[in-house]
């Protein structure tokens, strides 16, 4: 950040009286401007034994898989979000269950809160994020070409509940270690 978005004036990056993060300071008007964590809604879309994938048409990770998810907006709750996500981007109603998997992402700051979902009706298809939306089986997963750690973590717990016959709640951290590799450090727990 360079400038106030109040006044316009130059901002300065500092630690603010009483504060003990650095933040933009506007030296003008003094009115600080925080940075936080973005949070990240979606679902995981259920129809018998299948889920709702999208392929995406967006970068990042252009042509991978994913579950239907994307930023909370100002206004609305996780659970609208999460269904707004899903009509976006694969043109599918949803009925919101409950929240399956809370996952922190400190290295790009957000927060992905994945809700179990049943999907209405089969009425669905690619939306303007989408190459494709398809139902698949667990067989079908496409585990190699998973768009994201946070989709493939959240999957892989989805099935190993499913197998064990009781889906119960995840949170958990991923966090991506230094170097070339897409390499990260997962910490997850159980709730009940």
């Amino acid at each position: 950040m360079k400038y106030c978005s109040q006044c316009g004036e130059q901002v300065t990056l500092k630690i603010p009286d009483g504060d003990n993060m650095p933040r933009h300071v506007c030296g003008a008007c003094g009115i600080i401007h925080y940075q936080n964590p973005k949070i990240v809604v979606g679902a995981i879309p259920e129809w018998e034994d299948r889920i709702l994938l999208c392929k995406r048409a967006i970068e990042p990770r252009y042509g991978l898989w994913t579950l239907p998810a994307g930023f909370m907006e100002n206004g609305e709750t996780v659970q609208q979000g999460a269904a707004r996500e899903t009509l976006e981007e694969a043109q599918a109603r949803i009925d919101i269950g409950p929240l399956y998997a809370l996952f922190n992402l400190p290295h790009i700051n957000q927060v992905y809160m994945l809700f179990r979902a049943r999907l209405l009706d089969l009425d669905f298809g690619p939306g303007s994020e989408s190459l494709e939306v398809e139902l698949v089986r667990e067989a079908d997963i496409p585990w190699d070409d998973i768009a994201f750690q946070v989709i493939k973590e959240s999957l892989q717990l989805y099935y190993q509940d499913r197998a064990n016959g009781g889906f119960r709640q995840w949170n958990g951290d991923i966090i991506r270690l230094d170097g070339p590799e897409r390499r990260f450090e997962t910490t997850i727990y159980a709730n009940g």
